[in-house]
Order: structure tokens, then C-alpha cells, then sequence
């Protein structure tokens, strides 16, 4: 485990002539002899001046072992022997915004890393470069592949033409959150019909009869996805009428106001409970209860998706359905890899389980709770 200080910010190692002068950054005055680094190394003061010579005659593993060593006392390696990176991946995304973005690019990132690979967030901005703009400058830098979170595949009326360019150029990359069978690659996503399901059986079982779903646009692929879970569980659980159902789905934008617009609506509508797309959209649903001097969850429960950083210390803490940022970022990352090392992945979807959050907005509701069954 490193315990020192990161590289670019260590003490730098200076070789001359078989010596090795370490000089800690902080203190000029301060030299450590090279018995440091061999008690750490368990080998000798001769073998480690060997290793930062680059001189022959040392095992690979002895060698690792002292650079191993000069990482965990927070020394920068020799310029030399610093690891060269396998290459470039790129990853874009929709914007930064939502905090669920930054989440999957840091997974995503740290796990490149950890494969030695260098990571180059590309983010979509209004009024700034578009995906394919970013996908060309990507490619003219020659990144060895490419992990698009949530673009234009999950758009099901863009055209999926610019995947299959794409790959002609013998780019591998890797699709998450959304679905095509137009695109021949491998796909990331979340249970979308599922979380629904846990979302409307949580708030059924807490006696909740009129519950509204806010989503955004209809044309992306998690929207509908979203929309089947919620309109097969409410239809099952609920005996609503198709026509009864629709009435509970209100579309909107995936932003704190688009959440607000949406709630609103659902509540003129008799709704006690809001399931929300996004956990920006169900923050902007309390937003609207409170406008209308109504309490949350006494008044309204709201459910939020994604389980963002932080949204757990909002007033009150959200209830939301947990997406597993974790588990998706690194099959991301590992399945560009075997396509980058060419073993490519099979055109398919893997998919991955969510996981109900209760906090503190959801609570009971105005009708009686159902019996709860095995």
C-alpha cells in the first residue's frame, strides 16, 4: 500500500555515478542514504544503486521491489524508470453537472490507471463541442479506445451511423447507459426496469395508491426503459387501467427544474408519491412540495435515482435507487480493454442490478398499506 506521497508531489531521486543523492523536496538539507530504501526493498544498498543506474544483473522482481519502496517513502522515481503509459482512452460524457457523471468518470479513471493507461475526460458543454467533435479530436490523438457514458446511443433518434464510422477506423469502444441493436459493440447498463420496480413496491407497501413518475425526454433509451418498469409494476401492484397509468407519467428535463416542472404536475394530479428520474430531479420535486408549504415525506414522497455523492446529507436524506457506479465503470474499463487488446467483446448488454436506498423523504402515505407478503 503507498503511504507517501503521490507521484509529481515525492522527493526526487537524483542518480550521479552510482550515488544516489535523495533530496526531499521540503527540507534541501535532509539526505537519505540508500539503506532506507534497501530495509524497505529487503535487499541490499548495492542492489538498489544498481536499480537506479539502470544497471543490469538485477531479477525483475528485485527491481519492482525497490520501486515498490522508493513509492511507499514518497520518493519520485528516476525520470528513467517511471512507468510509460500503455496509452491514451478517452472517455465523454454529457456535461458534469448531474454528480452521477463525475462518480462513473472517477471510477472509470482510477481503474485506467491501475492499467496503466492515461484517461482524457472529454465533456459535452451547451453551446460547446459536440460528441463527434470530441470523438475527432480523441481519435486524431490516437487514444486507443474510447468509453461513451450516456451520448447520442441513448438517443433513439440519433443516427447510429457514427458508431459504425467509427469502429471502421479500428477504434474500439465501449457504450454505457443505453442500447442499440444498431450498434455493433459491447453496452453498460443499469436495470432501469428493475429500479422501478423497487421503487413503486417500496412505496405501494408504505400505503401510497396515486404515484407519479418524472423522467425526462422520451426518445432516450433509459426513459422508455424506465417507463415499462413503472407502468408494469403500478399496473400490477395498483390494478390501474393503461389510461390510469399514462396520467402518472410526466416527461421533463433531467435538471433540479425539470424534477421541480414535473412534480408539480404530478401533484395537481393527486399524486402523494413522485418517483424521479435522476436525484437532481427529485431534489427539485421537494423543491415544489415545499413551494406549496408541503412537508417531505409527511405531504409527498419522493424517490430519486442514482444515489449521487452527497445526496444522502440533503434535507431530508433521499430515498433513491442506488446505480452501481463501481461495478459498471470497471466492466466498462475491462471490457475496452480486451477489445484493445484484441479480444472483442461480444455484441451484447451487461447489466447490472440497482439497489433501493431508504432515507428519510419516503414515508407512509394517506391510503392503507397492503399486506406484505413472503
Amino acid at each position: 500500500m503507498r503511504t507517501g506521497p503521490p507521484h509529481g508531489g515525492g522527493r526526487p531521486i537524483h542518480v550521479h555515478g552510482g550515488q544516489s543523492d535523495i533530496r526531499p523536496v521540503q527540507s534541501t538539507s535532509m539526505t537519505a542514504r540508500l539503506a532506507d530504501i534497501a530495509t524497505q526493498a529487503g535487499g541490499s544498498e548495492a542492489t538498489v544503486s544498481r536499480v537506479l543506474n539502470g544497471k543490469p544483473g538485477v531479477a525483475a522482481a528485485t527491481r519492482e521491489s525497490v520501486l515498490a519502496a522508493l513509492d511507499v517513502l514518497g520518493y519520485e522515481r528516476p525520470v528513467r524508470l517511471r512507468r510509460r503509459s500503455a496509452g491514451l482512452v478517452g472517455l465523454i460524457t454529457p456535461e458534469l453537472e448531474n454528480p452521477i457523471f463525475p462518480a462513473l468518470a472517477q471510477v472509470i479513471g482510477q481503474a485506467l490507471t491501475r492499467q496503466g493507461y492515461t484517461p482524457v475526460l472529454a465533456t459535452q458543454t451547451p453551446g460547446g463541442s459536440t460528441e463527434d467533435e470530441l470523438t475527432e479530436m480523441l481519435v486524431d490523438r490516437g487514444v486507443a479506445g474510447i468509453i461513451f457514458v450516456s451520448g447520442l446511443h441513448a438517443d433513439t433518434s440519433a443516427d447510429m451511423q457514427r458508431y459504425e464510422q467509427l469502429r471502421a477506423k479500428g477504434v474500439p469502444f465501449v457504450l454505457v447507459n443505453g442500447f442499440s441493436p444498431k450498434v455493433q459493440a459491447p453496452f453498460i447498463s443499469p436495470d432501469d426496469r428493475a429500479a422501478m420496480r423497487l421503487a413503486v413496491t417500496h412505496l405501494v407497501s408504505l400505503g401510497h395508491q396515486r404515484i407519479g413518475l418524472a423522467v425526462g425526454p422520451k426518445r432516450f433509451v433509459p426513459v422508455l426503459r424506465k417507463i415499462e418498469g413503472f407502468r408494469a409494476t403500478v399496473q400490477e401492484q395498483l390494478n390501474l387501467a393503461p389510461d390510469e397509468v399514462e396520467e402518472l407519467i410526466q416527461h421533463s428535463l433531467f435538471t433540479l427544474e425539470g424534477g421541480q416542472a414535473a412534480a408539480s404536475a404530478l401533484m395537481e394530479r393527486g399524486c402523494t408519491a413522485v418517483v424521479c428520474a435522476s436525484d437532481m430531479m427529485a431534489l427539485g420535486a421537494i423543491r415544489a412540495a415545499r413551494r406549496l408549504s408541503m412537508e417531505v415525506p409527511r405531504d409527498l414522497s419522493v424517490v430519486g435515482y442514482d444515489d449521487s455523492p452527497l445526496i444522502a446529507f440533503t434535507d431530508p436524506p433521499l430515498t433513491t435507487i442506488r446505480q452501481p457506479v463501481t461495478a459498471m465503470g470497471q466492466a466498462a474499463v475491462r471490457t475496452l480493454l480486451e477489445e484493445v487488446g484484441g479480444t472483442p467483446a461480444p455484441h451484447s448488454e451487461f447489466v447490472f442490478m440497482p439497489e433501493l436506498v431508504v432515507r428519510g423523504s419516503t414515508a407512509a402515505g394517506p391510503g392503507p398499506a397492503p399486506a406484505v407478503t413472503a
